[in-house]
């Protein structure tokens, strides 16, 4: 058998597919920084015919696998793999695997460390220095003075691995958490269910973790945006989707809450100056999309995609993290 590998994946890891496969073609997006788009990639795909394809950005749809005439398997280095025409994969009942939590721990640290910095006032604080501010006479003690995490209520719109993470680092710091997520009941962690009004009603910090599906586009809006308190925080880390953003910069503009830290925007990269309003404001911490991007994430997809992918061969498929298993014919 035949493996096409487009995302990286450890020497360590790499080696463990030896017995399993007798080439192995390692061929990483990260080499020189492209993702391939349908085109390219129905192009190597018919040269290089694999019979599994370890993937991460490139473009899979219908095209690309009327191209892939053994492929039988495809692993994709994404905790939701939206770079996949997933009803295309499902018509040629190609199996489909999927990496969840590879960077849960990237997100949530920087999401705790994004938090520190804005309640900390960190980022004005260095610039009031760089600046000259710090003059004889001053009192950066009582200028700068911030809130510590102790005491705030932090609640969790939606409570999947990112935000287990998050939870469960921040059960050090003294905070009380809440979770508002329709498909959890109960967790062992210090965290406790509600529904969403009463999450943003009593929420100091509100932290978003949702995916993109009919139900979530757009779902955090006005209505919740004016149930929250003057000094709270808001965070995006997620998507900008699920987020209406027109209300959040009415909200943020008008000073109705304390700030925002956004890591996603409505456009990526953005292409005007009306794309960058929100991260703009001067409340708003913005960070372009990057909290899930730390080196030990390739680290954790190694071993998530290849231990998935040696379940799938030898049958295990209840260890495989395989999102459509419908298609597989035992």
């Amino acid at each position: 058998m035949k493996i096409y590998i487009r995302a990286e994946i450890t020497d360590e890891n790499r080696a463990k597919l030896n017995q399993y496969f007798d080439e192995i073609i390692y061929d990483p997006w990260t080499k020189n920084g492209e993702r391939f788009y349908p085109d390219v990639m129905a192009q190597k795909m018919s040269e290089i015919n694999p019979d599994v394809l370890i993937t991460e950005l490139d473009q899979i749809n219908e095209k690309v696998l009327q191209n892939s005439k053994n492929l039988k398997l495809i692993v994709d280095c994404r905790s939701t793999p939206e770079n996949i025409d997933i009803k295309a994969v499902n018509l040629f009942k190609i199996p489909l695997i999927h990496t969840p939590a590879r960077n849960a721990e990237a997100v949530a640290e920087m999401l705790i460390g994004l938090i520190i910095c804005q309640q900390r006032q960190i980022i004005q604080a260095n610039k009031w220095v760089v600046d000259g501010e710090w003059k004889p006479g001053t009192t950066p003690y009582y200028i700068w003075k911030g809130h510590e995490l102790y005491s705030q209520v932090i609640g969790f719109v939606g409570f999947g691995a990112v935000a287990k993470t998050a939870a469960k680092l921040l059960e050090n710091f003294g905070c009380k958490m809440i979770f508002y997520d329709p498909y959890i009941e109960s967790t062992n962690l210090k965290a406790e269910k509600t529904d969403l009004a009463t999450l943003f009603t009593n929420s100091d910090i509100v932290s978003v973790h949702l995916p993109v599906t009919s139900e979530t586009k757009g779902m955090i809006d006005k209505k919740y945006f004016d149930l929250m308190k003057e000094r709270a925080l808001f965070v995006n880390t997620s998507r900008s989707a699920v987020v209406n953003n027109e209300d959040l910069y009415a909200c943020l503009a008008a000073k109705k809450i304390s700030g925002g830290i956004i890591d996603v925007l409505d456009v990526e990269p953005p292409k005007t100056k009306d794309d960058l309003k929100l991260a703009l404001l001067d409340n708003v911490i913005s960070t372009p999309h990057i909290c899930g991007s730390t080196y030990e994430v390739v680290l954790h997809q190694s071993e998530i995609a290849v231990n998935s992918l040696i379940s799938f061969i030898k049958k295990d498929y209840k260890n495989a993290n395989i999102i459509n298993s419908s298609v597989i014919n035992d």
